[in-house]
């Protein structure tokens, strides 16, 4: 049962959340006034976490949905020991401190997630119940539980309205994913108003639908007894629940109830009033002893459990040393992998990158992954390993459906949680369709990986809305993402080298629908400098330089044998990354591309915005700025230019301007 001192201990969460916001003048007071019952029953009463060890793999993972309400987060995390002082609680929203508008991995100790575009976090939270029920059924025997926790969200309406939530509801739902719980705060307002303004929908209906368990506390801003009886059920369900928690937005302050309390400070006077209607008599950033000592109390109850599997997993290490190697580390062994294929032979990048998996797959039981049901166009499925279902949690293959954001979302959730590395895949034009997750694994410098498969206007009879044209350049434009083009089997083969060691920022491997021809000149290629030179000038100083990712590096070397016949000597670099190249060092590039090199021209089926900054004034782009077209993949091709008598052409008017 709870306590006066439980009571007061959320009145002291509400209000270090609603005057860190004030002293900002900045942020959302309402959703974390009124979560602090719920949060407090999750954090003090549920959750199993050592705030001295906040990376500890078998914590329970907590996902703020709902990330405008950070200020409640922090709260939690200050009160939890989790080394956010009050002095950082006094910068809320400042530059440069611990307590960001919204919560962000990897800088702030203790949150598990980057959130704030909503419905991602709820989707994040699903990616991690994935991973948690992969890696039991991978890891755990008998006697060792080594992976056994809950995954916990509070989310809102703003978190259901956006489709990305349905997608994740439906996924958890499919997987049965009875370790997932999420809370509802269900406050009826959003920041134009009320919730009737936009939606009639009956949240109960919806995710029972999906498959989950739906449970409703009708009394959320009082009712700890209510909240924690709900979590309880929900701790013994084999569905992922949803609790529906009845709220009141910005409990106990005048505005409370409407949208007047969503993103705004309360100000002076209704902060006031809010301390006079809950008989909070304590000032600002002021907490009696006895409700510090409480959450004191609550951390403390909670170290023995930690002790307790720290010495079970010591025993397991001991016992099974492989297994506790794989499941701590995120990077793959990629020693010894080879190309199946021979110079002269011709196979796409996407079935050569298939090879390269199943050789990953069978050395590194970390590695899985999935597709918006395009295993058989996107060639990433694991061979020998199963599909990952309820009842088959070992499988390697998750079956997402046609949902991109939903699985980009899970891909980046289960590679939060940490003892795998997941992969995901879809057609690069659907790439739009999950940007938003790309850009949180590019901010939280997360080791993702997306694969996209049917890379350029070579789709062909499935035309415009299938054929990726600007893509490549605005992903490329994304801070923090590797975008990697290989050019052929030998650049795929590299390119696996290089995302198998990277562990602070997400990869985009773009692989093509048609054959290319295996090139000798790629063999061993330093696909980690992002560029360099593929075949040289026989003279000191080249004549131009040709520069090319992908499919193009072929028709470039192609080029470069017809301008010989003619008398011109060009260089011609491979560019399968872009952001890699531009990472190097300055005397590296230079050598690449010299400075006194400026007849250069960079050739792409794709936009040509990319290019124009290594081919400059004096170079030009061959590339497309307009939709593709339906007809056979080389007919579209031939029509749009990518002949190596159109790019000879090409190159000498502009070795003659």
């Amino acid at each position: 049962m709870s306590t006066k001192l439980d009571h007061q201990s959320v009145d002291a969460l509400r209000f270090l959340a609603a005057d860190m916001i004030e002293k900002a003048n900045s942020g959302h007071p309402g959703v974390a006034i009124d979560i602090a019952p719920m949060a407090y029953q999750l954090w003090e009463k549920n959750m199993n976490f050592n705030p001295e060890d906040p990376k500890w793999i078998n914590r329970d993972r907590f996902v703020l949905s709902s990330g405008h309400g950070s200020s409640q987060l922090y709260a939690l995390l200050h009160f939890n020991g989790f080394g956010v002082s009050m002095d950082d609680i006094k910068q809320f929203r400042q530059w440069g401190s611990l307590t960001p508008g919204h919560p962000e991995y990897g800088h702030t100790p203790g949150v598990d997630a980057t959130t704030g575009p909503l419905g991602q976090g709820i989707s994040m939270a699903v990616g991690m119940a994935l991973a948690e029920k992969h890696l039991a059924a991978i890891y755990n025997k008998p006697g060792y539980d080594v992976i056994d926790h809950y995954t916990y969200t509070i989310l809102g309406d703003g978190d259901l309205n956006e489709g990305v939530s349905e997608e994740a509801l439906n996924i958890a739902g499919d997987k049965g994913l009875g370790k997932l719980i999420a809370l509802y705060d269900s406050n009826d307002v959003t920041l134009d108003g009320p919730l009737s303004l936009s939606t009639s929908e009956k949240v109960k209906s919806r995710v029972e639908a999906a498959g989950w368990d739906y449970q409703l506390v009708e009394q959320g801003n009082t009712d700890l007894d209510d909240i924690q009886a709900a979590i309880e059920h929900a701790k013994h369900t084999s569905k992922p629940s949803l609790i529906e928690v009845k709220t009141t937005i910005g409990y106990g302050s005048p505005q409370a109830g409407t949208n007047a309390v969503h993103g705004n400070p309360l100000g002076e006077e209704n902060l006031k009033a809010m301390r006079e209607k809950l008989g909070w008599d304590y000032k600002p950033f002021e907490f009696p002893k006895e409700i510090t000592d409480n959450f004191d109390k609550c951390v403390a109850a909670k170290k023995p459990a930690y002790d307790a599997w720290q010495k079970m997993f010591a025993d397991y290490s001991k016992k099974y040393p492989e297994d506790a190697k794989h499941m701590t580390s995120v990077k793959l062994d990629t020693d010894g992998l080879k190309s199946n294929y021979k110079p002269g032979d011709e196979v796409s990048t996407r079935v050569a990158g298939h090879d390269v998996l199943q050789q990953l797959a069978a050395k590194n039981p970390q590695l899985w992954g999935g597709a918006a049901d395009l295993y058989s166009s996107n060639k990433t499925y694991l061979d020998d390993d199963g599909n990952f279902t309820a009842d088959n949690p070992k499988g390697r293959n998750v079956y997402f459906g046609i949902r991109e954001f939903g699985m980009a979302t899970s891909i980046n959730g289960i590679n939060l949680h940490g003892g795998s590395r997941f992969f995901g895949s879809a057609f690069f034009v659907f790439s739009d369709y999950l940007r938003g997750a790309v850009r949180i694994a590019a901010l939280m410098k997360l080791p993702s990986i997306f694969i996209f498969s049917h890379d350029s206007i070579a789709v062909g009879e499935d035309g415009p809305t299938h054929e990726p044209i600007e893509q490549l350049a605005s992903f490329r434009a994304m801070p923090g993402l590797n975008v990697i083009r290989p050019a052929d089997a030998n650049e795929m083969v590299s390119a696996w080298k290089f995302i198998g060691n990277e562990t602070d920022a997400p990869t985009m491997l773009v692989a093509s629908r048609q054959n290319l021809p295996v090139l000798k000149e790629t063999e061993n290629a330093p696909v980690e400098k992002g560029g360099y030179i593929l075949a040289d000038s026989d003279k000191d100083t080249p004549d131009g330089i040709l520069i090319a990712a992908g499919s193009e590096v072929s028709l470039a070397m192609n080029a470069k044998k017809e301008l010989a016949k003619q008398g011109v000597d060009v260089r011609v670099v491979s560019m399968p990354s872009t952001d890699l190249f531009n990472q190097q060092p300055a005397d590296y590039r230079e050598k690449v591309l010299p400075k006194a090199v400026t007849k250069r021209m960079a050739i792409e089926m794709a936009a040509s915005q990319t290019w124009y900054q290594y081919t400059g004034l004096d170079g030009a782009v061959f590339g497309i700025d307009k939709f593709g077209a339906s007809a056979p993949g080389a007919e579209v091709i031939k029509n749009y230019g990518f002949t190596t008598e159109n790019v000879v052409k090409s190159f000498k008017d502009l070795l003659n301007k």
